[in-house]
């Protein structure tokens, strides 16, 4: 019989002996077996989600006035592997769990075993303090809480009044991480870290109800921090105080259009992201509060974690960082095309 090499690279029209004892079979293609370990990965890692990662140290570094450079970098690698550690960690723990609510996971259908995502979490967790630690003592001193804040998550606190918290504290570091990175100070990030880790608190909490439903008030806190965000990144109260400047220096007296006309654009940038944010999140947020069922909750769930990149690109824009702004937000029509494939949930 001829043997053709087929797409994949295997030979088609050849036959593996079946087992001993089996019927004859032919034993399935080994790309196969490898496309269907990767895909495994890919959703334990939730790799999608990812997009969502680098504009945390990029808005860090934008809310200290800095430009992102190579520490930046770093950070950003830094982030990922931290992210992905909690990954892996969340899963392994979760691992009884999901054999009941989720057992199309991998680690409970068997795809992937549990001592493999535990050592990969440890792996990741390693490799992200040492990014850390090659960005400066300040991006380290910030990723150590950080790192032990993901694995108190997963281990301990996920299933206590805790756990929402826990993430948004998380995600608030992750921001100062990429601060501390650049500048070696995080103080000027601390607003835009409060406010990034209130949009977290508010889409974990709905995350809580995603596998069995529940009640229609954690969406509708979330539909309500939405909003309020909305209104704080794009509230100016310095413009509105500079306003009164011409007054005090007389009537006559006009002030200079150039800081003026230097704001305009990152702030119609701003307006305009944080227009996206909201249309990312307000209708899931609205289908889930109207019917709370497990799929339009975790339909909520994935707007929210993918509206962290709009988030992101605001906060940056509002620290006039305009090209880091449009950076990020590149990356959302980006993650969303991946969600579709792999579940960020």
């Amino acid at each position: 019989m001829t043997l053709r090499e087929s797409s994949c690279g295997c030979s088609e029209g050849a036959t593996t002996a079946a087992p001993q004892g089996g019927t004859g079979d032919t034993a399935p293609c080994a790309c196969t077996g490898r496309s269907q370990r990767g895909r495994a990965w890919a959703e334990l890692l939730r790799l999608p989600a990812l997009f969502s990662v680098p504009g945390d140290a990029l808005a860090g570094a934008a809310a200290t006035g800095a430009a992102p450079h190579a520490r930046t970098l770093l950070a950003i690698g830094s982030s990922l592997c931290l992210y992905e550690a909690g990954m892996a960690l969340n899963d392994w723990a979760d691992r009884d769990i999901d054999a009941v609510e989720r057992p199309h996971r991998p680690l409970p259908s068997g795809r992937i075993r549990p001592s493999a995502a535990l050592t990969a979490a440890c792996a990741l967790t390693g490799a992200g303090l040492a990014l850390a630690g090659g960005a400066g003592r300040p991006a380290l001193a910030v990723a150590a809480p950080l790192a032990a804040t993901v694995w108190a998550y997963d281990l301990g606190l996920k299933h206590t009044p805790a756990g929402p918290v826990a993430m948004a504290a998380a995600r608030g570091l992750d921001l100062l991480l990429g601060a501390a990175a650049t500048t070696g100070r995080t103080r000027p990030a601390l607003p835009s870290a409060a406010l990034l880790g209130t949009h977290t608190l508010a889409v974990t909490t709905v995350s809580r109800q995603e596998a069995q439903g529940g009640s229609p008030l954690a969406p509708l806190a979330a539909l309500a921090t939405t909003a309020l965000l909305t209104r704080v990144v794009t509230h100016r109260p310095s413009e509105h105080r500079g306003a009164t400047a011409p007054d005090r220096l007389g009537p006559r007296a006009t002030r200079p259009p150039g800081p003026v006309l230097g704001r305009k654009p990152a702030a119609h940038l701003t307006t305009a992201l944080a227009a996206v944010y909201v249309a990312a999140t307000a209708r899931p947020y609205f289908h889930a509060t109207l019917n709370p069922s497990p799929p339009l909750t975790q339909r909520a769930v994935g707007a929210g974690v993918r509206a962290t990149i709009p988030l992101q690109a605001t906060l940056t824009a509002r620290s006039k960082g305009t090209a880091t702004a449009l950076l990020i937000a590149a990356l959302a029509p980006l993650g969303a095309r991946f969600a579709r494939k792999v579940s960020v949930t």
